[in-house]
């Protein structure tokens, strides 16, 4: 394990599965290959690989390279929320599209979330229409929320009325970005 570029290097320990980045597709990283660590951030790694490829790394996979599994992909203290969708928010938040450094909930991707007897149902939109990690966001978020005790289904929306813009972000998303 070694610094360069201002990241960290790593080699892996074992087999290990990701998402490529943009595309979605899944792929299997090889035990004994070096990738670069380029992002740490909802619980999830975003690694460089020696033939230049973004991949996302489950936080529950940390120990293939050489990391420790991030607060949180740890188990919550579920007791300390209130009410189901207070876990649920809580849960969106630590969402990110893999190419921007903000939660989806900051980023304004969140339209609805409605709980109907830990029936979860989530209305969600893209920055574009496009993006290709429009199922990378929907799985991320639907296995996060499934983490919840007492959840019982998830039902996942992807919808583009209204369309996305950067006044949906928060002040804080807009300040991190730099566009305060």
């Amino acid at each position: 394990m070694h610094m360069y570029g201002g990241g960290l290097s790593v080699k892996l320990t074992r087999d290990c599965e990701g998402i490529q980045i943009p595309n979605g597709d899944p792929m299997t990283l090889e035990k004994d290959h070096e990738v670069y660590i380029t992002q740490v951030l909802g619980g999830m790694f975003t690694v460089e690989t020696e033939w230049g490829y973004l991949v996302r790394i489950d936080g529950k996979d940390a120990d293939s390279i050489g990391q420790e599994v991030p607060p949180e992909r740890q188990k919550p203290d579920w007791s300390k929320f209130a009410y189901l969708e207070e876990s649920a928010w809580a849960q969106l938040k630590t969402c990110y599209d893999p190419e921007i450094p903000v939660n989806i909930v900051e980023l304004g991707l969140i339209y609805k979330l409605e709980n109907k007897d830990g029936h979860l149902h989530v209305d969600m939109t893209l920055t574009a229409p496009g993006c290709g990690m429009g199922e990378v966001l929907r799985n991320d978020i639907e296995s996060k929320l499934q983490e919840i005790p007492d959840v019982k289904s998830v039902v996942i929306d992807l919808v583009f009325d209204p369309p996305w813009n950067s006044e949906m972000m928060s002040d804080v998303a807009r300040l991190q970005l730099g566009m305060m």
